[in-house]
């Protein structure tokens, strides 16, 4: 692995990161989800998962039990995460959202409600003929929606991945000038250094030197 870093550091090759999937490129992607029982499920699980900034794992692993609505939005409480080997749990605050059709916590409300979920799994798989199965979806059918859609915009699926959503989120954040603190308690993100990477991306364009020249 000292090896590899060493060489990577030598032949300037950059990790083989996927496409974060950014406000304006979600906003798209929801355009194409059709008004059906399958549409709602995927509205739902797009826009859950890039507010949350929730790791596949996590989306995939919630109840119905553990979202709570407050007047300000939704309250998600992940009862185990990939950092949190204690199993501690943390409480994630998901806002109401500026659109109705963009709003997360509309969309949870709609899904909920039109598939009747009471309890259980929050996000299930569904067949062919558009019916709720039991099973709850899994981290790669998380992939599977995105690359699905981005597949109907045009764009290269194998760009995309279960992370795009998360990675989405911090970019964006860093983009509208969001604090380093903010965007680590929104991901649960331990590592600074991870973080700053997004952080780096966001503001490519916001503080450019090359910009505003009159070119």
């Amino acid at each position: 692995e000292q090896f590899l870093s060493g060489l990577r550091r030598e032949l300037g090759i950059a990790p083989n990161r996927k496409r974060p999937v950014l406000v304006a490129d979600l906003q798209e992607i929801l355009k194409q989800t059709p008004d059906s029982l399958l549409g709602h499920r995927d509205r739902a699980l797009l826009l859950l998962g890039f507010s949350g900034a929730f790791r596949r794992s996590e989306l995939v692993a919630l109840d119905v039990e553990d979202l709570a609505e407050v007047r300000e939005g939704l309250v998600v409480n992940l009862r185990r995460s990939k950092t949190d080997q204690a199993g501690e749990g943390r409480k994630v605050g998901i806002p109401q959202g500026e659109e109705e059709a963009t709003c997360p916590v509309r969309a949870l409300q709609q899904w909920r409600a039109r598939a009747g979920l009471t309890a259980g799994p929050l996000f299930r798989v569904m067949n062919r003929h558009g019916r709720i199965l039991d099973q709850r979806l899994s981290g790669e059918g998380v992939a599977i929606v995105i690359k699905r859609y981005a597949g109907k915009l045009g764009w290269d699926p194998t760009q995309f991945a279960g992370h795009s959503l998360r990675a989405g989120l911090a970019t964006s954040a860093a983009a509208a000038g969001k604090s380093e603190r903010a965007i680590m308690n929104q991901t649960g993100h331990r590592s600074v250094s991870t973080v700053r990477r997004y952080i780096r991306d966001g503001n490519l364009f916001r503080e450019n030197a090359a910009g505003g020249l009159g070119l």
